[in-house]
């Protein structure tokens, strides 16, 4: 009779030296049983090498999967050990021969000599560790994958939910895997409000990429405020007609549009690359809104006749208020205002360069021992109570060192004969005009020839804003305050928060060079409290340039978004290296090569730097070289 207390199968004898002890503990130590392929899987990790290198695996791959792993595809690894990684592709794929070297003789002379015979081979790519998968979120690795481990390709949807490259403002498509659109969400605080950098040679599609931005922005409710020193964009509220252009858009699925709502802006005085544009206005700076620091830096003046110049400016302050035209007799607000004025960031308000030069004029005839012979030219100044009041102001203060005096006026004349300041009230800028959503404003300064009245413009347009955007915030919130006090009162409702702002600045490099900011440090500094100020404000500053090397180092500490076009100098792909932080290696290698259109994008809202494609701008540009 069979006894069912013993097993059917055959039993290992007692004792240490069982064979079958022996090779179930060498299957153990291999890595366990056999186990089927994963049908899954499109390669398998590979053993370390004396060459590896902390969070990078190699992953092998059958030749037939291959083209499933391109570049910057997003990669699981299921460890044998259970443990699950995300991961990159960020070298290769390669192939490589399967049982000799890819540089043997046989293979080199097959190839050369044009041999019908190709051997076996396998593909190779390397991944670089995004984290280690528990609970649903992504930490950093604390082990590597074991060798031998399934990797799988995730799909479209899955890699743009690990990307986080979800937006409202479409950017392009992902190199390598062009059905993951990248975009850039336009409500987060922390990405354009932040800063940009858009950076790269000429040709290498910065221009497209600007006037991508400003189209999608446009159609978020942002006001966008463009400083155009080449007149690239005043053409924008056209569709493109370029054929090449059209067959492009239609590839990604996309029309040829103007950009609605764009007015052009020019200097009084000066032509615009567009006298055709149907909604142009001309415009002239106020000389009372330059900070008179900043007034000083744009001259050039050493330290004693600076000292001479802010002497002029404080008789010129002076004569303003007796004269009663600022601040005028009964007006409490401009009191208030001339008492809190911050003359490092604006200047005195009515200001006129004409009533400063004659200040300056009087005081150089008062260096001169002629101050009897002093005629004014402004008409504030032509009563005689007026000239007597000055004289007086002159009188008190002294003036010696005439060529000193000299200095000064000749610069400030030079500054006169720019022609860009007025006292016409129809030409100033209406600065909450620009701050309207969905609105375009694009400041053409191509016909200016000159980077300091670039420089001015651009200063005066950056206090502008910001001062607009600063009133708007401080009525929102004192609306919202009184909203909080009378929430009993079932009628009231929210007012609308202020309206979101993007200002691009071209040529950036010829503003904020490491040179001119070393000559004039407090444009820098104002530059940056308008951008730490910015932040909080929704006010964002996109600086575009195709010569990053000559931008100051501490430029990029207000930046935190990169658009890196094609940049071909060594040199310089080295400093940016050592500038930006969290780019692979692998990317700035390719970043000398990219296509024209191609960047690398690092934005705070994705998980790391991407190799995108930049959809081709629908509105036309006016290409300059």
């Amino acid at each position: 009779m069979l006894d069912n207390s013993q097993p059917l199968t055959p039993q290992p004898p007692d004792g240490p030296e069982s064979p079958l002890t022996a090779l179930d503990a060498e299957i153990a130590a291999a890595g366990g049983p056999w186990e089927p392929p994963d049908p899954d899987a499109v390669g398998y990790t590979m053993f370390d090498s004396p060459s590896s290198e902390d969070n990078s695996v190699t992953v092998l791959l059958p030749r037939e999967r291959i083209e499933d792993t391109p570049s910057q595809a997003l990669v699981r690894i299921r460890s044998k050990d259970g443990r699950s990684y995300l991961g990159a592709v960020v070298a290769g794929p390669f192939a490589e021969p399967d049982a000799l070297r890819a540089d043997s003789p046989l293979l080199v002379t097959m190839v050369t000599r044009g041999g019908i015979f190709t051997p076996r081979y396998h593909g190779r790519v390397q991944v670089a560790l995004l984290g280690e998968e528990q609970d649903g979120a992504l930490v950093p690795p604390r082990l590597r994958p074991l060798p031998n481990s399934p990797v799988r390709v995730l799909d479209a949807a899955e890699t743009a939910a690990v990307l986080g490259v979800e937006g409202d403002l479409r950017l392009g498509v992902l190199v390598g895997q062009e059905a993951v659109t990248v975009a850039i969400p336009s409500t987060r605080k922390d990405v354009l409000p932040r800063h940009t950098a858009i950076l790269g040679t000429t040709g290498g599609g910065k221009s497209t990429t600007v006037a991508r931005l400003v189209q999608q922005a446009q159609q978020a409710g942002y006001a966008v405020i463009l400083l155009d020193v080449e007149g690239e964009y005043t053409f924008l509220h056209e569709p493109v007609a370029d054929p090449r252009l059209c067959a492009a858009l239609a590839a990604r699925q996309l029309t040829p549009a103007g950009v609605p709502q764009v007015t052009l802006y020019h200097l009084a005085g000066r032509e615009t690359a567009n006298p055709a544009h149907p909604n142009r206005l001309p415009f002239a700076l106020q000389f009372g809104r330059i900070s008179p620091y900043t007034v000083m830096e744009l001259l050039e003046l050493s330290d004693p006749q600076g000292e001479r110049f802010l002497q002029a400016y404080e008789i010129a302050k002076a004569l303003l208020r007796e004269l009663g035209i600022f601040p005028e007799p009964g007006d409490p607000e401009a009191e208030r205002l001339a008492l809190e004025l911050d003359e490092f960031q604006r200047g005195y308000p009515r200001l006129q360069l004409a009533f400063l030069l004659d200040v300056v004029r009087a005081c150089r005839d008062a260096a001169d021992k002629r101050l009897d012979d002093f005629a004014p030219r402004a008409a504030e100044l032509q009563s005689s109570a007026a000239l007597e009041r000055l004289r007086r102001h002159v009188q008190v203060l002294k003036p010696s060192h005439p060529i000193s005096w000299r200095v000064v006026l000749s610069r400030l004349q030079r500054l006169a004969q720019l022609k860009v300041f007025s006292a016409d009230k129809s030409l100033a800028m209406r600065y909450r005009q620009l701050l309207e959503p969905g609105r375009v404003s694009v400041i053409d300064l191509s016909d200016t020839d000159s980077p300091a009245v670039n420089n001015i413009v651009i200063a005066d347009v950056l206090y502008g804003v910001q001062e607009a955007q600063e009133k708007a915030y401080a009525a929102y919130e004192k609306a919202q305050r009184a909203l909080a006090r009378r929430a009993v009162d079932a009628g009231a409702t929210a007012s609308k928060p202020p309206c979101r702002v993007l200002i691009v600045i071209e040529e950036a490099h010829e503003f904020l060079s490491a040179e001119r900011i070393a000559k004039m440090p407090f444009l820098f500094q104002q530059v940056a409290r308008i951008a730490r100020r910015g932040r909080k404000r929704w006010l964002g500053l996109v600086f575009v340039t195709q010569l990053p090397q000559h931008l100051p180092r501490q430029l990029f500490g207000l930046v935190n978004s990169y658009v890196l076009h094609k940049i071909t100098d060594p040199q310089v792909v080295s400093e940016l290296r050592h500038t930006i932080s969290g780019i692979d290696p692998a990317l700035w290698q390719r970043l000398p090569g990219l296509a024209p259109g191609q960047a690398i994008v690092a934005f705070p809202h994705l998980t790391r730097p991407l190799l995108v494609a930049v959809d081709p701008a629908p509105a036309r540009l006016r290409l300059v070289d």
